[in-house]
């Protein structure tokens, strides 16, 4: 009889203490096994690129890299690999934009041992967790519906960019697909002064790249 494949975890916890705990509760499972465990995301990313696992453990507040730029490299590299954010980390803030960078759960590092093995059981099926103490954050920072009818919740919603008019300029320029010495080029500006009105429009429509910002602007109809 062929055995069932356990479920393959890697353990990124700069925490030596805590790395120990968290594979002595995980490993006590018979279909779950944390087959490698890091202290940075800088030692992990390579091994993982050569050999992804079926769920990452991952702490935000690692020294160099951080957990969130961790996870956004895996999720855009292998989609099909659930993360699990496993922190002290309590702030809406850092809820949202983990699970905006594609975390599957955040848990706090206050959870049991057999709660964590449940955890990771239903994100490897694609279920999504997060811990009650922090589940508010995403009703505290889901945007309001203009209407209860399904086909128009959000439809219409306006964008407040309080852009200026030269970042008005810029950023049509960018949803044309210009660079930023193009930009520099059409305006008769500086590319270092181009760049700059980038950040700023990217700051202000709270995205983060250039195709985001085109896309936003579309999208909102502040550019045609």
């Amino acid at each position: 009889m062929t055995q069932n494949k356990k479920i393959s975890v890697y353990l990124v916890e700069d925490y030596q203490l805590i790395r120990k705990s968290i594979k002595l509760m995980v490993n006590k499972s018979t279909d779950i096994e944390i087959i490698k465990d890091f202290e940075t995301a800088e030692d992990f990313i390579p091994v993982f690129e050569s050999n992804p696992s079926d769920v990452v453990i991952m702490d935000l507040g690692l020294p160099g890299m951080n957990g969130l730029c961790a996870t956004k490299i895996i999720k855009e590299k292998h989609p099909s690999t659930k993360i699990i954010i496993l922190t002290s980390h309590e702030q809406t803030d850092e809820v949202i934009a983990a699970l905006a960078c594609g975390a599957n759960a955040y848990c706090l590092k206050d959870i049991e041992a057999n709660e964590m093995q449940n955890i990771i059981r239903n994100v490897h099926k694609g279920v999504m967790w997060i811990h009650p103490k922090v589940s508010e954050a995403a009703r505290l920072t889901a945007p309001k519906p203009i209407s209860t009818d399904f086909d128009n919740l959000y439809n219409n919603i306006a964008v407040n960019t309080n852009l200026t008019e030269r970042e008005f300029e810029v950023l049509k320029k960018i949803v044309d697909g210009k660079t930023n010495t193009q930009i520099a080029n059409d305006m008769c500006i500086s590319t270092h002064t181009a760049k700059a009105h980038v950040g700023n429009i990217l700051s202000k429509l709270a995205v983060s790249d250039r195709v985001e910002a085109a896309v936003k602007a579309v999208r909102a109809k502040i550019v045609d």
